[in-house]
């Protein structure tokens, strides 16, 4: 079993390997910035999306949420 440290190490070189040292600063702080369920974000995902099909998926659920708790 992993460390909470290990996780995020290996999590965040997944992240810089796959979309870049920008992009995954933006996304660590995209998460950190509004609540994000995690888990339910990702049960919506297909796995033959591409990062840009699911980051647009992630944007679109993010937006439905802050819209539904303004209310």
């Amino acid at each position: 079993m992993m460390t909470d440290t290990e996780i995020r190490f290996k999590g965040l070189q997944v992240l810089t390997d796959y979309i870049g040292d920008v992009e995954a600063e933006r996304f660590v702080a995209l998460i950190q910035r509004k609540p994000f369920n995690y888990t339910k974000w990702r049960q919506g995902i297909d796995e033959d999306l591409s990062i840009e099909e699911i980051s647009k998926k992630a944007m679109l659920l993010r937006t439905k949420s802050t819209s539904l708790a303004r209310r």
